[in-house]
């Protein structure tokens, strides 16, 4: 197993199979700089290929998970022209945007569960974020805002893609329409969130256990269930049933539920073979 990189925006720790990923610039309420914006995807490939992880934990540090959008990543005249032919302008921002896109799809493209451990204020681009996580969880003082559209502009890395997905869409429209906060309360209501903890200590607890569970578990079996509900969101039930029984033709061995019997019997917890390390095309 290699060493992971070091990044400015996180620390990563790899422990009992769970990958930790906390981001670290409290003093700047963990905005989403310009170095976020790069290392995150980064990171995300380099547990998938140099690590033992089966799942992945996102939480953070200071008062609030994450201020959201830091403007000085749309201030930068190299990233953003903000002169010269009008089209070519356009042409330029949608690519960009496109890119800030992919960077939080990168949780969604990821083939380990994601869980989303969120405290204090989860603003903006944040909630962008975690939308693409597959699981959150939160403390009782977490709040949530589409701060977007008070600042002036529409959300467009995800939210109002996602979110209608996840609570129903009349409620997704006003939240969009006010830019107004939602409390924890609101969101475990609403099923956004899973389960919400007295504080950061207890939530970072109850995440942790609960991504011991998954760890536990054959990491094919698991990856397959994140595929397959990926997949069948954003399609119809008949084309997702049909990409199941290929899914299924495809990767079902019975080796793991051997494993799984074999461990019932002797009244053990079976051990499952890590799945190969995703690399780059050629890469050692």
């Amino acid at each position: 197993m290699s060493e992971l990189s070091t990044y400015e925006s996180f620390s990563v720790s790899v422990e009992n199979k769970i990958a930790h990923v906390q981001f670290s610039r409290p003093e700047a309420l963990n905005s989403m700089n310009k170095a976020f914006w790069l290392e995150l995807p980064k990171c995300m490939q380099d547990i998938e290929a140099n690590t033992d992880a089966r799942v992945i934990v996102v939480s953070s540090t200071g008062k609030h998970f994450s201020a959201g959008m830091d403007l000085g990543v749309f201030t930068d005249s190299k990233a953003v022209p903000m002169s010269g032919d009008p089209g070519r302008m356009a042409e330029n921002l949608r690519r960009v945007v496109m890119q800030l896109q992919d960077t939080l799809t990168s949780l969604e493209n990821v083939r380990l569960p994601v869980l989303a451990a969120i405290h204090g204020g989860c603003i903006g681009g944040a909630l962008d974020l975690v939308c693409a996580a597959d699981s959150r969880y939160c403390t009782e003082d977490a709040y949530f805002t589409i701060k977007e559209t008070e600042l002036g502009m529409t959300a467009d890395v995800g939210t109002l893609q996602r979110l209608p997905k996840l609570m129903p869409e009349g409620v997704v429209r006003e939240l969009a329409y006010t830019g107004r906060k939602f409390t924890a309360q609101e969101a475990k209501g609403l099923g956004f969130v899973n389960a919400v903890f007295t504080d950061q200590e207890a939530l970072i607890a109850g995440v942790m256990d609960i991504a011991s569970q998954i760890a536990a578990n054959s990491p094919l079996a698991v990856t397959g269930c994140k595929e397959m509900l990926n997949y069948s969101r954003d399609h119809t039930v008949a084309d997702s049933l049909k990409y199941m029984a290929t899914w299924q033709a495809g990767m079902f061995r019975p080796t793991d539920m051997m494993k799984t019997f074999q461990a019932k019997a002797q009244k053990q917890a079976p051990q499952y073979d890590d799945l190969f390390p995703v690399k780059g095309l050629f890469e050692k």
